[in-house]
């Protein structure tokens, strides 16, 4: 019984009529987002500047409620049009017009394409291509080419939508736009995923939330670990699949994401309905339908609802699981989400096979098989070719069972096989072993600059106390030499002290030799 997870595309704030995309808001950001709307709203009113209108006019675009984009994409585009052909503009001045011009064309599109209305929405992206390549924006081209991949995996033509993802995945590495490459990146991820190729679906879904966790992107690192659980959950790895899912739910309730929560509490619910522990799967699945009422998301009501179908039939409920198919149904034809109905259908078929309807079930189960065809899922088509085996041996078609049999086998195993599941642990391993080799690569790096502080540090002492001896050895020399030539100056004074001497009693032994003594005075000089 086909019980699709719920994993998300990045793309645009107003995507959620894809079926794999959850926008990302709580009830504070909501007021504030209106307020900022009702002063954008005041501010045109008011503002008569050309430029200035057609920047108010883009925000809006890209703020306002859905069913009121045309309200400033038609304004805008035509303004521009308007004062490039009258005022002759100069050429910087016309660049900014046109990128005026191209984002006002990007965002007519979405608008058409959420009505459904494809053409519409397709003509308006390739007007704002062109309007992108002669501004040369390659930022707002790769944005469109992402769009437009959207659209053609809506519209259930797959290889053509991994084409545009492809491509603006190339030019958001070329200007390095990291919240391009994780959109794009995640986009080519989760396709994967559909066409069963689960090694690229991994090695891109992991590359994505490598740039998520680099940049300290919690919701986008809560979107990538739910993507990432839901393919370990296709590969029945539960223990994984659950690992994932309650780091990405305990995020998600972090960050108050309502969308993300009933996501998380819908694809939790699907573990332990494969676990048959169906008091705790009712108990997911109602928690998340009731906050899907809350939210009003249609894509993710749609999936609550076909899950509480599936468990109701597994406890023998046919006309609840009908009723909660039906209503999943009804939805998502309104999305235009194939993908989605080809689940349900075939959960539908389910119901008339247990009814012994199997004429009606066959019905059912074909739509499916020719809608999954169309898109090229293998998960789709392999249950599908399961279910139509299972009506043409109750209806006694044993070559028509065997024939679906044999497309059951192909291409459940395409998806479901010991190479995928190696893949999916490799992968796993790989991740984690990155990881860790990445913090032991940062404490290695911090120990490196530690190390390197130290020697510098230990450098700086060494050189500081070689300095001071240096200072110390230059100052006794200064002193040593002061001191000799004291001495020396002290030996030339004493030596003159000494010649001045020895002439003072050189001279005084010549008078003294001169003059006569007292006594030969006394004896030759009469006294009177």
């Amino acid at each position: 019984m086909s019980r699709p997870k719920t994993y998300v595309s990045l793309n645009s704030l107003r995507n959620f009529f894809i079926y794999t995309l959850f926008c990302l808001f709580c009830e504070a950001s909501t007021t504030i987002q209106a307020q900022n709307i009702d002063s954008l709203k005041i501010l045109l009113k008011k503002t008569k500047e050309d430029t200035a209108k057609l920047s108010l006019f883009q925000q809006l675009s890209e703020v306002c409620e859905l069913n009121e984009i045309l309200n400033y994409t038609s304004p805008a585009i035509d303004l521009v049009d308007k004062l490039i052909q009258q005022q002759s503009p100069t050429k910087d001045l016309k660049l900014i017009l046109l990128n005026y011009k191209a984002g006002a064309l990007n965002n007519a599109g979405f608008y058409y394409v959420s009505q459904g209305d494809f053409g519409k929405g397709l003509m308006q992206y390739r007007k704002s291509i062109q309007v992108s390549e002669e501004a040369g924006n390659k930022k707002n081209i790769a944005s469109t080419y992402n769009r437009l991949g959207q659209l053609y995996e809506i519209i259930g033509k797959s290889s053509s939508a991994l084409d545009y993802y492809l491509k603006s995945l190339k030019i958001q590495e070329e200007i390095s736009d990291e919240t391009g490459i994780t959109n794009s990146a995640n986009n080519i991820g989760t396709l994967y995923y559909k066409y069963g190729d689960i090694k690229k679906a991994l090695e891109y879904l992991n590359r994505v939330l490598k740039i998520h966790e680099k940049n300290g992107d919690k919701a986008g690192i809560a979107l990538s670990l739910n993507n990432i659980g839901v393919i370990y959950d296709s590969q029945n790895d539960k223990d994984n699949a659950l690992a994932y899912y309650n780091k990405s739910l305990n995020i998600q309730k972090e960050l108050n994401n309502k969308d993300g929560i009933a996501s998380l509490l819908n694809n939790i619910g699907s573990i332990y309905l494969d676990q048959n522990d169906m008091v705790k799967a009712r108990k997911f699945f109602e928690q998340s339908l009731q906050m899907r009422d809350t939210v009003a998301k249609q894509s993710g009501l749609a999936s609550s609802l076909n899950n509480l179908g599936v468990l109701s039939k597994r406890q023998k409920d046919l006309v609840k699981a009908l009723t909660y198919f039906n209503g999943s149904l009804k939805i998502r034809k309104k999305l235009k989400d194939k993908k989605g109905i080809s689940s349900t259908l075939n959960n539908i078929a389910g119901i008339y096979i247990a009814q012994k309807k199997y004429q009606v079930a066959y019905m059912y189960s074909d739509s499916s098989l020719q809608l999954a065809k169309e898109m090229g899922f293998p998960e789709n088509i392999s249950i599908a070719e399961s279910s139509l085996c299972d009506i043409d041996l109750a209806m006694n078609n044993y070559k028509g069972a065997f024939e679906h049999y044999k497309q059951y086998i192909i291409f459940r195993d395409s998806i479901n096989n010991e190479g995928n599941r190696k893949t999916s642990i490799k992968s796993q391993l790989n991740y984690e072993f990155e990881k860790k080799e990445a913090v032991i690569k940062e404490q290695q790096e911090k120990e490196r600059i530690i190390a390197e502080e130290k020697d510098r540090f230990q450098k700086i002492i060494i050189l500081s106390v070689m300095f001071g001896l240096v200072l110390v050895v230059t100052f006794a020399a200064f002193i040593f030499r002061s001191l000799k030539l004291t001495r020396r100056q002290k030996l030339i004074i004493e030596e003159k002290q000494k010649e001045i001497l020895d002439s003072i009693y050189y001279a005084k032994r010549i008078q003294t030799s001169l003059l006569p003594t007292q006594k030969y005075l006394e004896k030759n000089i009469p006294s009177k």
